[in-house]
């Protein structure tokens, strides 16, 4: 699962969803490029509501990732 921060996303916003996701026992890759952040869930992410995710403050889209089997 990718996690797109707005470009204008406050830093206080951006911990806020890491939090939530280290709370949900899932680790990140943090992304940060001049315009925006993007984070890499790691993990399980079958169980994470998207629309949770993208109501939280200073997120743009949430992107799952589907895994051939």
């Amino acid at each position: 699962m990718l996690i797109i921060m707005k470009g204008n996303a406050p830093e206080e916003a951006l911990d806020a969803v890491k939090e939530h996701l280290i709370l949900h026992g899932f680790d990140i890759h943090q992304s940060t490029g001049a315009k925006r952040t993007i984070l890499g869930v790691i993990g399980d992410t079958d169980a994470l509501d998207a629309r949770e995710i993208e109501a939280m403050p200073g997120v743009s889209q949430v992107v799952r990732i589907r895994k051939d089997d």
